[in-house]
């Protein structure tokens, strides 16, 4: 089979990353596969290095009609079995109504649980004939908004378990943000933007004090609210704890250096960055929201908490750093179930099995 892939967003998150995982994994079963997404962009430098076809076109969001009217063009020209279309800004609207005019089924993969009116889900998902959600939290809200039973699938992100099971230069890595010997790395990652809930981290780390020992908290990631968690940290006093560290390409070789891992999202389509920290072996504290309930097993793998209450997460990071050992348990079985239920195998399998395919469904025109 040929498939397409249409991502369109600028940096390799976790979207991205995605897409290179499940398109790797079908190559390895025999699947022709080409990505169409924006020149210089995160996952064009991705693809290029892992030896998959690329095609650049430039697209400017959901109003960019003429990149619809390009890649319609390139579908003619191309002739895929499939058009997939994983990422929103830009791809799933207007890589439906490409896909559509090129008169070649599409097939739509939905990351984030956020809440939209019927009548924009109605035309955002008519042209798919699959919509593929994530998680069970991104299906309830698919099917609240109207999508069709027979339309809906549900394929978790995935995480290469083996590729967490390196462990990084940890000393270079601690002393390059100024974590001492002894001192716990306290680490979250994703974008600085309000519904990642970093201000709760921060809130939480102020109030943990010195009692649970010496600390560091690392923020990794870029957004608009930089510059006020930075004002957030430093008139809670704990600007000498915390680091807004930025992106970094390469955190995926450091992820095993955390001790702890923090996911403070209100809302979450998943969260492939707690799933990564627990492929690593490392616990993660969150807030019982969206996605984060499958990522995470209260208890088990991790702890989780109601949302917003900076309160709790405080407390659930003191368990935490207070005993070592129930660090270590919950950190492998998060390992074990990563290796189990999250691998690149089950989600590209579940890709092709013939109750996801798109030949076993009517079109939604």
């Amino acid at each position: 089979m040929k498939i397409l892939h249409v991502e369109t967003g600028r940096h390799l998150y976790g979207g991205p990353q995605q897409v290179i995982y499940l398109v790797r994994a079908l190559r390895d079963r025999g699947h022709d596969n080409l990505i169409v997404c924006p020149p210089g962009s995160g996952i064009d430098n991705a693809a290029r290095q892992a030896a998959i076809p690329v095609r650049n076109l430039f697209c400017a969001g959901d109003l960019d009609l003429p990149f619809a009217y390009r890649l319609a063009q390139f579908i003619g020209q191309s002739k895929p079995d499939i058009v997939h279309c994983h990422s929103r800004r830009g791809a799933d609207v207007l890589g439906g109504l490409a896909a559509s005019f090129a008169d070649v089924p599409a097939v739509v993969s939905r990351r984030v649980d956020n809440t939209e009116m019927r009548i924009v889900a109605a035309l955002r998902y008519r042209p798919f004939r699959k919509v593929i959600a994530i998680s069970d939290a991104i299906a309830r809200e698919l099917r609240d908004r109207g999508v069709e039973e027979e339309r809906l699938a549900i394929i978790r992100s995935a995480v290469d378990v083996e590729r967490f099971e390196q462990v990084g230069d940890c000393a270079r890595f601690r002393e390059q943000y100024g974590a001492p010997d002894g001192a716990l790395v306290i680490a979250a990652a994703g974008q600085l933007i309000p519904r990642k809930g970093h201000r709760y981290l921060l809130q939480a780390a102020a109030a943990l004090g010195a009692a649970h020992g010496e600390f560091r908290v690392l923020v990794f990631g870029d957004g608009y609210l930089h510059n006020q968690l930075q004002a957030q940290a430093e008139s809670l006093g704990i600007a000498d704890v915390v680091t807004l560290a930025g992106f970094r390409e390469d955190l995926d070789d450091y992820v095993s250096c955390f001790d702890i891992f923090v996911h403070p999202a209100l809302a979450e389509g998943l969260g492939v960055a707690a799933l990564k920290a627990a492929a690593a072996g490392v616990p993660v504290v969150g807030f019982e929201a969206g996605g984060l309930r499958e990522a995470v097993v209260h208890d088990e793998t991790g702890i989780l908490v109601p949302p917003e209450d900076a309160g709790a997460l405080r407390d659930a990071i003191a368990t935490l750093m207070d005993d070592e050992a129930l660090r270590a348990s919950l950190g492998l079985a998060g390992r074990k179930r990563m290796q189990k239920d999250f691998s690149i195998a089950t989600m590209a399998d579940k890709h092709v099995a013939p109750s996801t395919s798109w030949r076993q469904c009517s079109s939604g025109n």
